[in-house]
């Protein structure tokens, strides 16, 4: 039960103090305490420990210090994998509650066991252990003893539930669940005089506890900031130093003199100071210091890139300035969180990154923040499975058909009750995508640490715990984008010995070839803008700017398209006369972006002036439509108000409903301006990449794998802009994909089933003594079994041998087939051996394109369209759809990618996305209709039959019939 409802339903009992002691973390208490505060209950902490199911013993806090400790202590284990003891330590402020029947005194004599207990332990008695007092050794020692009533849930009917989560915690049938595997049912919530009763007999039971509470207190203080509050020591010292090292980076950014840059810096610094971040942006520009100091590349993004101060300590490449930003979206007074800066890195560097922060400013004071992950829709139908012991294939079944009559039966019937019990309740504790805290105080003074295998210490609550408390997290988050431009920038001076600055951005803005590319929407391989959503945006709205794509980054969002608030927006950006505002207040507020919201910050305009809102509340929205907002009820009052003040200021219904209409479609994914500009600046930076260095640039892409598309994708994208794509080759491959002059060598990465050992071997023994020269050669220097040179040989990795690949099977059998693997050794005296002639042994090129399909996931020295059984390519190609709109056309395409939506109507359609026999993009779109009968059956080339279409210059196929072609059979088998 949520940490809320159980103090909601324990003050309408009259419960005086409460402690709340969940199983091995702290996860809930500072939700806790703040709802114990607001129902008038003393909160007193605590933590039940086990090992497995096994109670160990409760330790209860007497004060803050005590929850320290506490939590100090599970973290230790929790870091470290010793397994927590049967006895508690000795903590100097907590008590620990053993279990009456089954503590580390059980075994000793009753006097010993008595004697040997500190002052700190005491016992628990259970309701229905009362009478069995008298009889027990603790009768004699009555000081120990003290009420234990655990509250696992509120009412006797969720031990069902109860039952469930347990039994998926194990992972066994629920019928194989044991009695100590679970809560009693007994341990529900009761009202204090239900409770009482129990131990009227033995009133000084109650006393005994009434005087341990007494002593237990526990708040915290939720009005100041958490984070370290000094870089240099005083906060005087950090301002100077911020002050010092803005104006440096001012001459850096706008050169000597610029009188608006320095009329802003001095407006930021001077809130900034007032408000206490000069750490918090001094930390960040120390981390950004080391990052480029390695030579590692990072995006700056989100609010952060509002702020002139972040621009010039280059936390940011975004000009506030040129894009008219206002940092008071960054940080302002009435905000109601604390901001963030978001800071992109190369997946393979953000863990290097990570680990200096830890180690600057210490793991005692450094985590990252968790996050817990709920059950909803598939995980609860397979959870739910498993337990009632369902196979793969009816669980499957019911995941993926809910409305098939197969699974209508009691069983499935069963899960629906429980699985709509199970809905977004508490399944895992996980890590957020990038957030780390740098406190002032242990981080153990407000939550015990996990340690995932990410390997950095953890807290157990989530974002929106640390921002209560008061924390501004620093978000450390990579990206596979960031990694392609800096391996590109690498490949093109190893390639052609040419130095690239990506850093100059502002130039790229103008770079002619770029803004072509960017207006056609050739933008494949390149970070943000390369999906077939994004070049249909770019080209329907011709593209050509900066500024026009810090747009279309945020119109993308989803919602939008739906709203019907993109299309209107393309309209208005060609037509700028042909369109009605809505209100005057809309044209006042949203002349740059035609009327039509696009950003969190034209939604806060809209709300404050239209609506009448105040900037707090306007703030609760922004938290709202980015996803960091998790009390639906303060939404509600917010949306409840903006109609209300709509109404007073005498707006029909109608304006007011198509406005909120327009600000629900941001709800849980929206961008802010500045967000927008950082992406677009990324966006830039690769495109500039793309246009004049393709090839180099497509290898990084496929080497860095976080692309939109598969691999094959951007192969094919390489050889459309002239390279030669080359398969493996032993001679020749590296572990990743290479490039030289407009050869690109496949890496051996790529070939399935390939160790990385022997792929790694493979190019040491070839860095230390040279080409190979056979493939006898190749097996007396490369200790590597039969299995793995068969892969080897059938991707045609020894073709430089001139042989046949049968006969190189041949010849590998012969060689492998009786011999274990072993170390090279060099023979002393090399022995002539013998030849022998095979007779002719055929390879077809179709089944070489099948040892490719099989081993690469797609063919390489012939295209996928040659497998086909015909010789049809379509009525016409892609580049001609423009030509034949409104008219029935047949094409043939292999699949790309399908996007599936639901419609209003609940009912799925499709965005398909193809490419043709020469390599080109096409897109289709499948309504619910002709997609019921006319299915996406996997990967293939497929026959499309439909109309062509057209909007705003962008073609696209509205599919009436559809199937995919066979391919020629496999001649191996």
């Amino acid at each position: 039960m949520a940490v809320e409802t159980l103090v909601e339903k324990a003050a309408g009992m009259g419960i005086a103090v409460l402690v709340l002691t969940d199983i091995n973390n702290s996860t809930g208490m500072i939700d806790f305490v703040k709802a114990c505060h607001e129902h008038g209950i003393r909160p007193v902490a605590g933590i039940e420990f086990r090992r497995g199911d096994r109670f160990l013993y409760t330790g209860i806090a007497r004060n803050p210090d005590g929850f320290r400790e506490l939590n100090e202590f599970l973290s230790y284990h929790n870091e470290s994998g010793v397994p927590l003891p049967d006895r508690a330590p000795p903590l100097e402020d907590v008590w620990f509650m053993y279990d009456f029947t089954d503590h580390p005194w059980q075994v000793q004599g009753k006097k010993q066991g008595a004697r040997s207990m500190r002052d700190y332990e005491v016992i628990g008695v259970r309701p229905g252990e009362v009478n069995r007092i008298v009889t027990s050794p603790w009768n004699r020692k009555r000081t120990r003893l003290v009420v234990r009533h655990p509250v696992t849930f509120l009412h006797r009917e969720d031990h069902l539930l109860h039952r469930h989560l347990r039994a998926i915690d194990h992972n066994i049938l629920l019928s194989q669940l044991k009695p100590g595997q679970m809560a009693q049912e007994s341990e529900v919530l009761l009202p204090p005089d239900l409770l009482s009763c129990a131990y009227d007999e033995h009133a000084w039971i109650r006393r005994n506890t009434e005087k341990l509470l007494h002593d237990c207190r526990i708040d915290f203080d939720f009005t100041t900031v958490k984070n370290k509050k000094s870089f240099t020591g005083s906060r005087r010292d950090d301002r100077i130093l911020l002050q010092k090292l803005a104006m440096e980076g001012m001459e850096y950014r706008y050169g000597r003199g610029n009188r608006e840059a320095m009329k802003r810096i001095g407006h930021e610094l001077e809130i900034i100071d007032h408000l206490g971040f000069s750490s918090y942006f001094l930390i960040t520009w120390d981390v950004i210091r080391y990052s480029m100091s390695r030579g590692f590349y990072h995006v700056g993004r989100g609010s952060g890139a509002n702020s002139i101060v972040a621009y010039c300590l280059r936390i940011t490449d975004v000009d506030p300035i040129d894009l008219d930003l206002y940092f008071e979206r960054f940080i302002n007074p009435k905000r109601s969180s604390p901001p963030d800066f978001d800071i992109d890195f190369s997946w393979k560097e953000r863990d290097e990154v990570l680990d200096y922060i830890f180690k600057r400013y210490g793991r005692k004071h450094t985590a990252l923040i968790g996050t817990i992950s709920t059950f909803r829709d598939r995980s609860i139908f397979r959870e739910l499975g498993k337990v009632y012991g369902l196979p793969r294939e009816e669980i499957d079944l019911l995941v993926k058909e809910p409305g098939n009559r197969m699974n209508e039966n009691r069983i499935t019937q069963r899960i629906y009750e429980v699985g709509s019990l199970l809905m977004d309740f508490p399944n895992l504790r996980s890590i957020h995508a990038g957030g780390v805290l740098i406190s002032e105080e242990p981080l153990t003074a407000f939550t015990a640490l996990d340690m995932p295998p990410k390997g950095f210490p953890t807290t157990q609550w989530d974002m929106y715990t640390a921002e209560t408390l008061g924390f501004e997290k620093l978000d450390i988050l990579s990206q596979r984008g960031i990694g392609h431009i800096k391996e590109c920038a690498e490949i093109i001076r190893k390639n052609r010995g040419t130095e690239v600055d990506v850093h100059r951005v502002e130039r790229f803005k103008n770079d002619p070839g770029v803004l072509d590319q960017l207006q056609r929407g050739e933008t494949n391989g390149c970070f943000y803008i390369e999906s077939p959503a994004m070049r249909g945006l770019l080209t329907k709205l011709q593209c050509n700017s900066y500024r026009t794509l810090v747009a279309a980054s945020s119109i993308i969002r989803p919602g939008v398209a739906q709203s019907g608030m993109m299309r209107a927006y393309i309209h208005r950006f060609h037509h700028p006369d042909d369109f009605d505002y809505l209100h005057p207040i809309m044209e006042e507020q949203l002349k740059e972006t035609f009327g039509i919201m696009v950003y969190q910050e034209d939604v806060i305009r809209v709300c404050h002036h239209f609506a009448g809102l105040d900037l707090a509340d306007a703030d609760v929205l922004r938290r709202a439509m980015s996803g960091k907002f998790r009390s639906g009820r303060e939404f509600e009052r917010i949306e409840q108000r903006f109609f209300d003040n709509c109404r007073e200021r005498g707006y029909p219904e109608s304006l007011t409903r198509e406005v909120w209409r327009q600000i629900s479609s941001f709800a849980g994914y929206s961008f802010s301006k500045a967000h927008s500009a950082s992406f677009a600046v990324e966006s830039f930076q690769s495109l500039y990449l793309k246009v004049h260095y393709p090839l180099e640039f497509m290898t990084a892409v496929i080497n860095n794998f976080g692309g939109y598309y598969h691999t094959w994708v951007y192969f094919n994208e390489a050889r459309r802009w002239g390279a030669t794509i080359h398969l493996p080759c032993v001679n020749r491959s590296a572990y990743r994909t290479s490039i030289t002059g407009k050869d690109i060598f496949i890496g051996f990465i790529h070939i399935r089933s390939l160790e990385q050992q022997v792929a790694e071997m493979i190019i040491g023994e070839r860095a230390l003594h040279g080409a190979y020269k056979s493939l006898d050669d190749f097996l007396q220097r490369v200790p590597v079994g039969l299995e793995q040179v068969t892969i080897l040989i059938r991707i045609n990795a020894f073709r430089f041998t001139g042989k046949q690949k049968k006969v190189l099977l041949w010849d590998a059998h012969m060689v492998q087939g009786r011999k274990k693997k072993r170390d090279p050794v060099k023979e002393l005296f090399p022995v002539r051996k013998r030849t022998f002639t095979l007779p002719g042994l055929e390879q077809s090129a179709l089944e070489n394109s099948y040892d490719e399909l099989e081993l690469l996931g797609f063919p390489v020295t012939v295209s996928a369209f040659d497998l086909l059984r015909t010789t049809f390519r379509g009525e016409i190609p892609a580049r001609q759809m423009l030509q034949h709109v409104g008219k029935k056309v047949r094409m043939a395409g292999n699949l790309v990618t399908v996007k599936h939506v639901r419609t209003r109507h609940r009912q799925w359609m499709n965005f398909g996305t193809f490419l043709d026999a020469e390599g080109e993009f096409f897109d289709v779109v499948n309504f619910p209709d002709s997609l019921k009968r006319y299915p996406y059956k996997g990967p293939g080339i497929y026959l499309v039959y439909g109309s062509i279409t057209e909007e705003f210059g962008f073609p696209g196929m509205t599919v009436e019939k559809m199937a995919r072609l066979p391919f020629k059979p496999d001649p191996r088998y």
